[in-house]
């Protein structure tokens, strides 16, 4: 809701500012339609509609009947759309697509960047190379003080790496966070993911699991990480890891729920499967759907356990997860960030931070044999 002390058409025309800087270098140049604006800021349609008219007469949104309203991508770019004065300017990259971990992630570092001190700025790339780039060679001339990335792609060789470095030499300090750059020199907060994987796989290794399948993200360095865990695990139980168990996927299929039905054909490819490992919370959905199209249940059918499980509803499914921790990391990303800012320092000079994981123990695994 938004509040009563000023006109409200004035607060969503701003609402709507900071909507279209978010997006302006992904893939998205739509703004939620009307009905959902009202739903969400909880005024009119007719204070919605003030709002968008006043952007398009200032020319940067264009309405196409029938479809809706899009912003002109190359006119934003040019506008530096929040005038705040504030002491710092900071750039937040995400990916994007876990809008829940994103939310928690940001709060943590409003937490620490209060809107007096720091103008931060919040740009979404969809995971994609070319998002980034457009991102950072903007970003790059306007004064900002510091960034915080979550990598695109990162256990491919980036092709971006030359504006990291352009960073790198104006002395801008920049601090990744999930997914990192293991060729750049800059700090990071991350999640012990091989420890985690340890404790999930451990969890269903104890229950007398070994015909473990999981599924994992290949161009998603924090994935990678998670998969090393488990082979590591399995590995010191004597346990093999078949190649046929493990199921890679690009980030954008994991994000399209047509991939249901090549989780299903995986499933049934490895009949004598009796756990499944989910390397986050989105696949994790589109497990849970396809069992649900299988007629299959958990634990029944098959165990389950979920890395960084990001909503707040993993004590209602009852699943055996690592939560993840949006907040704290947020919070942990902005003080080492505004401490590099203050000591001018661009390189990893203790500033890493490696944060342990936090497992929720729920009832998603079965026993197949008595624990010796």
């Amino acid at each position: 809701m938004l509040s009563a002390v000023e006109k409200k058409s004035d607060q969503v025309y701003r609402w709507l500012l900071a909507y279209i800087d978010e997006n302006k270098f992904s893939g998205n140049q739509r703004l939620p339609s009307e009905n959902a604006l009202c739903r969400k800021l909880g005024v009119s349609r007719e204070t919605i509609r003030v709002a968008i008219d006043q952007l398009v007469a200032e020319g940067l949104v264009y309405k196409l009947k029938g479809s809706g309203t899009y912003f002109h991508r190359e006119k934003v770019m040019t506008r530096d759309l929040n005038t705040d004065d504030a002491l710092y300017k900071i750039g937040l990259v995400l990916q994007g697509q876990d809008t829940s971990a994103n939310s928690g992630l940001i709060e943590g570092v409003r937490s620490v960047l209060t809107q007096e001190q720091v103008d931060l700025h919040v740009f979404l790339t969809d995971n994609k190379f070319c998002n980034e780039r457009r991102c950072l060679e903007t970003v790059v001339h306007q004064n900002f003080h510091g960034f915080i990335v979550d990598g695109v792609k990162s256990s491919i060789l980036s092709p971006n790496f030359d504006c990291y470095k352009e960073l790198y030499r104006r002395k801008i300090p920049v601090i990744f966070y999930n997914n990192f750059y293991r060729n750049l020199r800059c700090p990071r907060v991350t999640i012990n993911d091989i420890e985690c994987a340890h404790q999930l796989i451990g969890r269903l290794m104890d229950a007398g699991h070994s015909h473990i399948a999981g599924i994992f993200v290949y161009d998603n360095y924090q994935s990678v990480e998670k998969f090393q865990g488990m082979a590591e695990a399995m590995r010191n139980r004597g346990l093999e890891l078949n190649d046929d168990y493990i199921k890679w996927c690009i980030s954008d299929e994991a994000h399209n729920e047509s991939y249901v039905r090549s989780i299903e054909r995986f499933l049934k490819s490895i009949p004598k499967c009796t756990a499944i490992v989910c390397c986050n919370y989105i696949i994790y959905r589109l497990v849970m759907k396809t069992l649900q199209k299988m007629g299959k249940t958990v634990p029944e059918d098959y165990s389950l356990v979920c890395f960084d499980y990001s909503e707040e509803t993993y004590r209602q499914e009852d699943v055996t997860c690592s939560v993840e921790q949006g907040f704290e990391m947020g919070r942990q990303l902005a003080l080492r960030l505004m401490e590099m800012i203050s000591t001018g320092e661009c390189d990893d000079r203790n500033y890493t931070y490696v944060m342990k994981p936090i497992l929720y123990d729920g009832h998603s695994i079965r026993k197949i044999k008595k624990v010796k």
